[in-house]
């Protein structure tokens, strides 16, 4: 029995690491893509301006009150049947779009919420000593808001790279893929093969979980340490 399951293992496992090349490639690039645009976002929300606010909230709520899946065939199958040139794209660019423009619309309510816990207090102080406004963005509100960020962000890249399951639909051959080729080659085994695949995506996650309350932990003391100064 052991043995068996050892040779399914030996055939499978190089497709399944092959597949998670391509979940690994897509999810990071998407990671950073998606974190910037709704860094942007959050940022310029937090400030509240009257009809910019309610544009970008209207994105954020679209997005996060529609299914990824149909996201996704919207970037692949309907923009592309526009007829316009640039929005002619290949199943991997659709994948990475999709999933940076889902990621923004999470990452952007997590900085606009951490800006706006900062106490007021801090942004009239700094405004008194002179600086300017983004300065008092990146010298005094960021350094506060990002130890509410950490932790909430790494959740979000977690359902983003457990996300990229579904990319299967428009031909992306990710690591879900990989599993469900060779579940069809061995029915018998197909539990095996999927305790397989849910531990290479724990293995990528967990880490990436610690990271956080690592970076979370790091950055309480720092501020606690500023302010004992």
């Amino acid at each position: 029995m052991l043995e068996s399951y050892l040779s399914t293992a030996g055939v499978v496992l190089p497709f399944l690491l092959k597949g998670f090349w391509e979940t690994l490639k897509i999810s990071f690039v998407a990671i950073i893509a998606g974190s910037l645009l709704g860094f942007v976002i959050g940022v310029i929300r937090s400030y509240r301006i009257r009809g910019v606010h309610q544009l970008l909230g209207l994105y954020i709520h679209i997005l996060r009150g529609t299914p990824f899946l149909v996201q996704l065939y919207i970037f692949y199958f309907v923009l592309p049947s526009t007829g316009i040139e640039l929005l002619h794209w290949d199943s991997g660019t659709a994948a990475f779009v999709s999933l940076s423009v889902y990621t923004s619309c999470y990452v952007a309510e997590i900085v606009m919420g951490a800006i706006q816990a900062v106490p007021r207090g801090q942004t009239e102080g700094a405004m008194t000593l002179g600086l300017r406004p983004l300065q008092i963005l990146w010298l005094v509100i960021l350094p506060q808001a990002m130890r509410l960020i950490v932790q909430p962000m790494s959740g979000v890249y977690v359902m983003l790279i457990k996300s990229t399951a579904i990319l299967s639909v428009v031909g992306i051959t990710e690591l879900t893929r990989q599993g469900e080729v060779f579940i069809i080659t061995f029915p018998a085994k197909s539990l095996f093969i999927y305790g397989m695949i849910a531990a290479i995506y724990f293995i990528y996650c967990y880490p990436l979980l610690r990271l956080a309350n690592w970076l979370e932990k790091r950055l309480a003391g720092g501020l606690q340490g500023a302010s004992l100064h």
